[in-house]
């Protein structure tokens, strides 16, 4: 099916406006095939996946079908969860951005009924609900349905297996006769046929195949990581691997600011691109990026639409995508024209479900890798400086260089080891060597065998506790809590305990920390 864009299907000018704002274009399939036919006010069934634009598919007929100067309920939406039911609702708001008038409310359990029934008395025009939570608002008689020209069943087939059929039938009983009830559902098992027969008329069947994924050749790696931690991790990925162009993506707008602030404030050349910029500081920021003046692009999956770069050597998934096909569009920008690309995920706590649906829905293999330690840094660092030192090596000449290299070593008392060695380091970083602190340097600091005492310029008067310190340390560094040692607390500095071989790591992790939003200095207590 060739694609079909927004403005080809004679959407309310105000809807596509706002359409055109979330960065949309063409119409997905399912939203293709379905907003007409229900726009003309056909009952349809609609087989979909998560994550093929169902919601738009339902949520912009039912816009259109509101009358914004009748302030009763018009059109009602049930979702099997809280979650899915906030989800539509809010992508639904940001369709009627420029539709005044139309208030929407999300209705679920677990939230104060009493907040929900004096939001329904404002007048409210769509309702998105959980069937349980909607049943409880028709026993105290605070919906009514008297004006409903729309019920959409979304998910129905997960409605259906958390057991909500009874009062699913008691909703559409109590819906009026002429009404238009359109139902969305991944499955289509009897139950689901049953109700289609039961509350639908003549209703078109809309099926839309999700298609097979398939990933670009590309090294694919993961992370677990705790959320605290992925700004460190990116750092050492980024400094590790050191690659031409870097797009690392974030699931939010808010997201990218502050990633690209905490990236500049360490000396990245990085910069956002989100839906809420303007289309001449998006071109500006492209341009930047695609002349390698700007080395790393933080950028939303809606942003990042149509960029075509083909030197990204290098993608970062900070956030893990909200659907599978995100992560197959978002790895695909690197890689490109035959080049090597590689992947990097980072994915925290339950999230490692997610990937595993990914990799077998991509059909894709994703290895799981430990974050790189301060010394696996500085060794790649150093191993790719070697590189290209073998380079130059064997295809320039270099013997007015070695005459200055033997001059310096007959006048002063140095090796050439000494020379190459000073000039490795200079490559690698003069002044900021990650690795400068090893486990050696931490021989007198009045700590317990195979521990080490570190001090921390901050105690009781700042309001501190033990805890504090100990979850700083465990979340900033990633080291277990258990590994702690001792915490002695005074009224203006604290010492604790680490073991030995994670000295010089909990250090470097603390050096931007705060605790209680207080900025601290770390060191090694009486170090040599």
């Amino acid at each position: 099916m060739e694609t079909i864009t927004f403005e080809e299907l004679n959407l309310d000018s105000r809807i596509l406006r706002a359409v055109e704002e979330m960065g949309f274009e063409e119409a997905s399939p399912i939203q293709a095939r379905a907003i007409p036919v229900v726009m003309e006010g056909r009952d349809v069934i609609g087989q979909a996946q998560t994550g093929t634009g169902k919601t738009a598919a339902f949520g912009i007929p039912l816009l259109q079908k509101i009358n914004p100067k009748n302030k009763h309920l018009q059109g009602i939406v049930l979702c099997p969860t809280r979650e899915l039911a906030i989800q539509v609702a809010d992508e639904i708001r940001s369709l009627a951005k420029f539709m005044h008038g139309i208030k929407i409310l999300p209705i679920y359990g677990g939230q104060n009924i009493t907040n929900q029934i004096r939001s329904l008395k404002t007048g409210i025009q769509i309702v998105i609900g959980t069937p349980g939570r909607v049943m409880d608002h028709m026993n105290r008689h605070t919906l009514k349905f008297a004006d409903v020209k729309m019920v959409v069943l979304d998910e129905a087939d997960e409605m259906l297996n958390m057991g909500f059929r009874e009062d699913i039938e008691t909703i559409l009983d109590d819906m009026p006769e002429e009404r238009q009830t359109v139902l969305f559902s991944a499955t289509m098992p009897k139950p689901i046929l049953d109700i289609t027969q039961m509350y639908q008329k003549q209703a078109e069947i809309i099926r839309v195949v999700k298609k097979e994924l398939t990933v670009p050749k590309i090294e694919q790696y993961y992370y677990e990581v705790k959320k605290k931690n992925k700004e460190e991790a990116l750092s050492r990925l980024l400094d590790m691997y050191s690659p031409k162009l870097s797009l690392i993506f974030c699931n939010t707008k808010k997201g990218v600011d502050e990633l690209v602030d905490r990236l500049q404030a360490r000396g990245y050349f990085a910069e956002g691109l989100h839906g809420d910029m303007k289309q001449q500081q998006r071109d500006r920021v492209m341009k930047k990026f695609r002349d390698g003046k700007t080395d790393i692009l933080v950028a939303t999956d809606v942003a990042a639409r149509g960029i075509d770069v083909d030197d990204v050597e290098a993608v970062f998934n900070y956030d893990l995508p909200q659907e599978d096909e995100y992560y197959v569009h978002r790895i695909g920008r690197t890689g490109r024209a035959g080049r090597a690309g590689m992947a990097f995920t980072f994915v925290v706590g339950k999230e490692v479900y997610k990937l595993k649906d990914i990799q077998r829905h991509c059909k894709t293999k994703i290895i799981a890798r430990p974050i790189p330690t301060l010394d696996d840094v500085s060794g790649i660092i150093a191993e790719k400086i070697l590189n290209q030192v073998n380079d130059i090596i064997e295809n320039e000449d270099l013997k007015t260089f070695i005459d200055l290299i033997e001059s310096k070593v007959n006048e002063e008392d140095y090796t050439s080891l000494d020379v190459a060695a000073a000039f490795l380091k200079m490559a690698m970083g003069t002044d900021h060597d990650p690795s400068q602190i090893t486990a050696d340097d931490f021989e007198d600091t009045g700590a317990e065998q195979g521990m080490v005492r570190l001090f921390i310029n901050i105690g009781k008067k700042q309001r501190i506790k033990p805890g504090d310190i100990l979850g700083a340390i465990a979340g900033e560094s990633g080291i277990p809590g258990k590994l702690v040692g001792t915490i002695d607390m005074y009224d203006k500095y604290t010492f604790v305990e680490v073991p030995k071989e994670y000295a010089s790591e909990v250090i470097q992790a603390m050096k931007h920390a705060s605790i209680k939003g207080k900025s601290i200095s770390i060191e090694p207590a009486n170090r040599k």
